[in-house]
C-alpha cells in the first residue's frame, strides 16, 4: 500500500501525517510477536543490563552525557 493510493492521506498536514505513523506504530508495537527482536538485540540488551547491575553509579547524567556529545563535534 503507497500513500498515493490512498487520497484522504495524500491531504493530510506533516503534522496529521506524523500523528497517524504514531497511531500505526503503536497498533504494531501493542502486538510483540508482530515485530520479532533479533538474538543480537536481545543478547545486546542483557549484556547491557548485566553491566548496569554490576556498576549501577557508571551511568552518565544526562549533562554529562551532552558534554561527550558536544565534545565529538
Amino acid at each position: 500500500m503507497r500513500v498515493d493510493e490512498i487520497p484522504e492521506l495524500a491531504r493530510l498536514t506533516t503534522a496529521e501525517k506524523i500523528l497517524l505513523l504514531e497511531d500505526l506504530w503503536d497498533s504494531i508495537a501493542s502486538d510483540e510477536s508482530s515485530v520479532p527482536m533479533p538474538d543480537s538485540h536481545r543478547q545486546e540488551l542483557d549484556r547491557r543490563l548485566a553491566e548496569y547491575e554490576r556498576a549501577p553509579g557508571r551511568l552518565l547524567t544526562l549533562d554529562d552525557l551532552r558534554t561527550k556529545i558536544e565534545a565529538r563535534k
